[in-house]
């Protein structure tokens, strides 16, 4: 009798198991939604949307030289994890035409590397900068892990040709819903590649009464639901949907 309740309890502790098991994979097929920005050529935003993540098949493409002649891909697919900075690039450009074609190179060793994402193509000392929770990222996109509620941020510019160093990254803080006519206040940061944030002086917003001041703020008024757009010189640019009257701006 004690050998029979032995294996009933280990058959109920092994289905216990294999349910916490089925449980975790059909979470982990699920994915989470992480939040991703892509500024282009020009400092214009391609996109800004919370995205729900997986894994997804990119074709490389032989066009990606960026990195020199001999440096393009090979033409064959490849699958990217979801749970990357690059896989959600990938899953964004399956939905949004500002973000096709996508040209990444598989003749890397550390790997994938991407050379455009629509009509923004790297050249000369522009190169795709990542930023994952505004923090510079130290590995290829590709293996850059993220985690649901991340923010990241793939932005064309410049780096200096001597530090290598890239351009702060704008970000606009408003409010989500304005009362049209109303003035309300909105306030500009900017974000070093360490992820050291500060207010940002001197930032035009658009709407605004005037440039932000030393605490980063200035005041807008609107008339209708907009995208408001934060830029300061080679400072990659920002923007923060307002809502008016329940209606909100396209894309937002």
């Amino acid at each position: 009798m004690p050998r029979i309740i032995s294996v009933r309890l280990a058959a109920a502790c092994a289905l216990v198991v294999a349910m916490s098991l089925t449980i975790a994979a059909g979470a982990a097929a699920k994915g989470f939604s992480a939040d991703l920005r892509v500024v282009g050529s020009s400092g214009k935003i391609l996109t800004e949307k919370t995205l729900a993540t997986a894994t997804t098949s990119v074709k490389t493409s032989p066009k990606a030289t960026c990195f020199g002649a001999g440096t393009g891909g090979s033409g064959d697919s490849v699958s990217i994890q979801g749970n990357t900075a690059l896989g959600l690039l990938a899953r964004g450009s399956l939905a949004t035409s500002s973000l096709k074609p996508l040209l990444i190179s598989d003749s890397f060793d550390f790997g994938l590397a991407l050379c455009g994402v629509g009509s923004s193509v790297a050249k000369g000392s522009s190169s795709w900068y990542l930023k994952v929770n505004h923090k510079a990222a130290s590995v290829s996109a590709d293996a850059a892990k993220i985690k649901a509620g991340d923010d990241v941020l793939f932005a064309l510019a410049e780096s200096d040709p001597k530090t290598y160093a890239y351009p702060d990254e704008l970000w606009l803080s408003a409010p989500a819903k304005a009362t049209a006519g109303m003035a309300f206040t909105v306030r500009a940061y900017s974000y070093d590649e360490k992820g050291k944030r500060k207010p940002a002086s001197g930032v035009k917003v658009s709407g605004a009464s005037g440039p932000t001041a030393a605490d980063g703020k200035t005041t807008v008024t609107l008339s209708k639901p907009s995208q408001l757009l934060a830029t300061k010189g080679d400072l990659i640019p920002s923007r923060a949907a307002v809502c008016i009257g329940g209606k909100c701006p396209a894309g937002s």
